[in-house]
């Protein structure tokens, strides 16, 4: 089945192993208004194992602190507009701004495409749907103008952001899936950064 979600606009502010899905399905379960998708102990599906996502999901059903995120980033200039950058969260030095680097917009319009990968991923394994390919396609538009001194009518950031989902799956997926899929597209944590104002503050230390 090829499925492709509808273009989703955004204002601006703002192999691992693959299971058989017919072998692994067992009896289903509600959890709210969801249809979740029981598998056998210590099945992996979409490179995903199911028994630990769902048990994650038990933790912060019980504790919503569970799912808490407080991340600190850290940028050190490494010569010209070249930016190192770390983070809390862990994971290998990020390097932008350089001229065979990603740019920070770039980067925050593939955090949103990456950020939903994984959003339909999560949602499509608790689903019980194998995901036989998936890509999702974004572009926005801005204008550095202000960032560079020069007066324009709006600010430098996104002025607007669309992205497309194309979903291949193994098997097919009922109409109720597909409108979970994008029901959680819709909770994505990046496109719901970037559809709120996010307040944003600053300290500028000079020595």
């Amino acid at each position: 089945m090829y499925l492709e979600t509808g273009r989703r606009t955004l204002r601006a502010a703002s192999s691992a192993p693959r299971l058989t899905l017919r072998q692994a399905l067992g009896s289903q379960q509600r959890r709210g208004a969801r249809e979740v998708v029981s598998t056998g102990t210590g099945q992996r599906l979409n490179g995903m194992d199911v028994d630990e996502l769902r048990e994650y999901i038990d933790s912060v059903t019980a504790d919503a602190a569970q799912a808490d995120r407080d991340p600190m980033v850290t940028a050190r200039w490494v010569g010209g507009n070249r930016a190192e950058v770390t983070s809390t969260l862990g994971g290998p030095p990020l390097y932008m701004g350089g001229d065979h680097d990603p740019s920070a917009m770039g980067i925050l319009l593939r955090a949103l495409a990456g950020c939903d990968v994984e959003v339909v991923v999560t949602r499509a394994t608790l689903l019980g749907i194998e995901i036989q390919d998936l890509t999702i396609e974004a572009k926005g538009y801005f204008n550095v103008a202000r960032y560079l001194g020069v007066e324009a009518p709006s600010g430098a950031g996104y002025q607007r952001a669309s992205y497309t989902v194309r979903l291949k799956t193994k098997g097919g997926a009922s109409p109720e899936q597909i409108a979970d899929l994008r029901a959680a597209l819709e909770a994505s944590p990046v496109g719901d950064t970037f559809e709120r104002n996010v307040p944003v503050s600053f300290e500028f230390e000079v020595s």
